[in-house]
């Protein structure tokens, strides 16, 4: 038997000391060898919106602290370094090499941008997710990101919008008819094609063009986002379901030369922060909205449920829209199908596993009888 001057318990306490300083030294070595990332990221909304424009800040703090300070993203707010509704183009031409973008905005240049980013009565947040993650979204939106020099990382979602801020109530489609409304995506088409008037202005915008009365009603996002601009103030009626956005997903796009020539260390370090980004973003937007909706009352606010009919009328309109969509552009045909063969067979499995949405109501209503 080896001979030692220490006593047993005090020479394992030196071995694992010894053990641990080599671990610590092998961590260092090998965070002294990862590469260095300097980015300054542009984002599409400001950093100040929950969920929406503060995630992008969050990923970055997650990617600074795993990788040891190697990787350190600069969030740049909109316009800053390029005008927001620039981000892909910019990222693409290499003048910034990522960007935090709502790619729907690239509708014009990329017709099937849309349906990465928001379907009217479309895939809820969890579908989306699951279709992106294990049906093929994320493999046909590489693909057609790819065409322009961008690599799209699924990186935020948040819960859905409301149907839009109203200075007067809707009762009926006649009261769509020559309304003037700040709306995106192609929910903005199908209120065009019922005879609204759609204008697209950024958020920012949005009061001012409210209080002015230039519009009569808008969309723009979440409850609790939408009341932090102050759009309640003018408009007070705050109408749901947001038919037109059941998701709103957000990528982290890079360019791909500079994608490309990551480390896959590296690369395996934004796809987990951005996974973990899409948690953060719909944990946040779920755990908000509650509370803001039961406070609308004493802030002068109504919360407004739109009728049956409209919403049947919407619909139809929209299949109209996304056929016409999808014989005008490939790439949109088949993204559209692949989500809808998605949802077909997701279906099974969302009307047996849960709950239904009124049953809780019900319970209540029931109880109350008793």
């Amino acid at each position: 038997m080896a001979f030692s001057p220490f006593p047993k318990s005090l020479t394992a306490a030196v071995a694992a000391v010894l053990v641990g300083g080599l671990a610590v030294t092998a961590v260092t070595a090998d965070a002294d060898a990862q590469e260095r990332i300097r980015w300054r990221v542009p984002i599409a909304f400001p950093s100040s919106l929950p969920s929406l424009g503060d995630n992008m800040n969050w990923v970055a703090e997650q990617l600074e602290m795993a990788s040891g300070g190697n990787i350190q993203l600069r969030v740049a707010e909109p316009g800053e370094l390029v005008p927001a509704l620039e981000l892909t183009e910019a990222v693409g031409q290499g003048q910034v090499d990522a960007g935090y973008n709502w790619v729907g905005y690239d509708q014009g240049r990329i017709p099937a941008s849309p349906l990465f980013s928001a379907v009217p009565f479309g895939l809820e947040p969890w579908e989306y997710s699951a279709w992106w993650y294990y049906a093929g979204g994320r493999e046909l939106a590489e693909d057609i990101y790819g065409d322009v020099n961008v690599h799209p990382i699924f990186c935020g979602i948040t819960s859905p919008e409301t149907a839009g801020w109203f200075r007067e109530p809707i009762e009926s489609l006649e009261d769509l008819e020559g309304l003037r409304i700040r709306f995106a995506g192609i929910g903005g088409r199908v209120l065009q094609a019922l005879g609204a008037n759609v204008t697209m202005i950024p958020g920012g915008e949005v009061y001012q063009s409210l209080e002015r009365g230039a519009i009569d009603a808008a969309e723009f996002s979440l409850p609790a986002v939408d009341q932090l601009l102050g759009f309640g103030q003018v408009a007070p009626y705050d109408y749901f379901p947001g038919w037109h956005q059941q998701f709103t997903a957000l990528h982290l796009i890079v360019n791909v030369d500079t994608w490309n020539g990551l480390e896959e260390t590296t690369r395996a370090l934004f796809n987990l922060a951005c996974t973990a980004g899409v948690t953060n973003a719909l944990a946040k937007s779920e755990a908000q909205q509650g509370e803001i909706i039961r406070n609308f009352p004493e802030n002068g606010i109504s919360a407004e449920e739109l009728p049956q009919e409209i919403l049947y009328e919407l619909y139809d309109v929209t299949q109209q829209v996304l056929e016409e969509e999808a014989a005008a552009d490939e790439d949109f045909a088949r993204v559209l199908e692949s989500q809808r063969a998605f949802r077909e067979d997701y279906n099974y499995w969302k009307t047996l596993g849960y709950l239904p949405r009124d049953f809780l109501d019900n319970v209540r209503a029931r109880e109350q009888d008793q």
